[in-house]
């Protein structure tokens, strides 16, 4: 089978990164509008991490696929933006727990809605049809553990 010239096998990563690229640029640009300048992508993915529930420093590491050291950095600075909260366990006083503030929340609150907005948008250019195909096959070609939180660790190497 030979490759088109037109469309040569390099470009299909490139434009779905693109299109990925352009669906977290826009998001984070109306959440700065929205009262969230600061969260930048890497935060959405420590907060889906961190989820309901906290997290430790440890655990958050290994969901991620950084060092604990990493994760603690990037804690840190989402503590002081106000997103993540450091709390004693009750279930073991010798763990700190990390957990999501009434902010952190408001901010994945919010990304869910822009990305309905998002996607939506996309259907309004593309027609809602042909996005829930590119859902359909995208869902056919990727794995089952559709989202995974360790792109942090993976990008890094």
């Amino acid at each position: 089978m030979a490759t088109d010239p037109d469309r040569p096998g390099f470009l299909l990563p490139l434009l779905l990164l693109a299109g990925f690229r352009t669906l977290i640029d826009d998001l984070h640009a109306e959440l700065a509008r929205q009262g969230h300048p600061e969260l930048r992508p890497l935060h959405g993915f420590v907060l889906q991490a961190v989820g309901s529930e906290g997290t430790t420093a440890t655990e958050l590491g290994q969901r991620l696929g950084i060092s604990k050291q990493a994760a603690g950095k990037t804690v840190d600075r989402l503590v002081v933006l106000g997103y993540l909260e450091r709390a004693d366990d009750p279930r073991d006083a010798r763990r700190k727990l990390v957990r999501m503030t009434p902010r952190g929340l408001d901010g994945l609150r919010r990304s869910a809605v822009v990305f309905d907005q998002l996607r939506q948008r996309w259907a309004d250019t593309l027609g809602p049809e042909r996005v829930a195909a590119m859902e359909d096959d995208l869902r056919a070609v990727a794995p089952a553990n559709l989202f995974r939180l360790d792109v942090p660790g993976w990008f890094g190497g």
